[in-house]
């Protein structure tokens, strides 16, 4: 009998451990997809004079979607994983974008000409859109899910940034790729390194939360408040909307 009980923890425990590496592997894979968003919204510059609204559509859109990812996936799971506590680190990756934000890349837009520290700021960003993902799919799959969509839609615009600022300041096309690939390769930086410290998800993913909700409450949304637009307004609720919907036909 206790040999049979063994036998079942042992079978229990690689199907656990299984699952969690096709979690990783698909955090990872997704990672690389996002990453790519840097590339493609980078490679739009440089092939293209793409207008502004185009811009902010993706904004208006991923605005309203990060918010109710953070609001209603990320900080609930935190909290389900570290208990009340989990609140401090979602405070914690608030304020840390927030404090590069007014220090090493003061005044951040996205889509405009910026300053060259500002890419700094642009790859913070992208390291914690890595530790979002892979803390999303840790947890679950449905998690990392919605996270990767969250992620990808502000991609383009950042990639779109960052390759405008180096056209802008007088380098060339291959130096505004590169830009792109940086921010990509940042990104693949913080999946990684998620997936390597796992043990420490209770202050991942909160952290990532934090970030989340920040960039989606203090970055994209005044970019979207600029345009005098209703249209605009009904994108951020469809970002929302589109969420909630998931959720409802995932059961979730």
């Amino acid at each position: 009998m206790w040999g049979t009980r063994g036998r079942q923890a042992r079978r229990a425990r690689a199907s656990m451990e299984n699952s969690e590496s096709a979690r990783i592997g698909l955090a990872a894979a997704l990672g690389i997809v996002a990453a790519g968003g840097n590339l493609l919204g980078g490679y739009f510059v440089v092939r293209k004079e793409w207008p502004r609204r185009f811009l902010q559509y993706f904004l208006a859109l991923g605005a309203g979607y990060m918010l109710a990812v953070a609001l209603v996936e990320i900080i609930p799971e935190s909290v389900k994983l570290g208990g009340q506590r989990a609140f401090r680190y979602v405070l914690v990756g608030f304020f840390l974008i927030h404090l590069f934000e007014h220090t090493v890349a003061p005044h951040f837009h996205f889509g405009e000409v910026t300053h060259d520290e500002e890419l700094l700021g642009l790859a913070i960003h992208a390291f914690f859109d890595g530790v979002a993902i892979a803390a999303g799919f840790l947890v679950s799959t449905w998690l990392g899910a919605v996270i990767f969509v969250a992620v990808f839609l502000h991609k383009l615009p950042e990639g779109f940034t960052v390759a405008s600022m180096v056209l802008a300041s007088g380098q060339g096309r291959r130096s505004a790729i590169r830009a792109a690939a940086t921010l990509g390769g940042a990104t693949l930086l913080g999946v990684a390194m998620t997936s390597v410290f796992e043990g420490q998800l209770q202050y991942a993913l909160p952290l990532a939360g934090g970030v989340t909700l920040y960039v989606a409450g203090t970055d994209l949304l005044p970019e979207v408040n600029r345009e005098p637009d209703w249209r605009m307004a009904l994108l951020v609720f469809a970002g929302v909307a589109i969420l909630l919907i998931l959720q409802r036909l995932a059961g979730a």
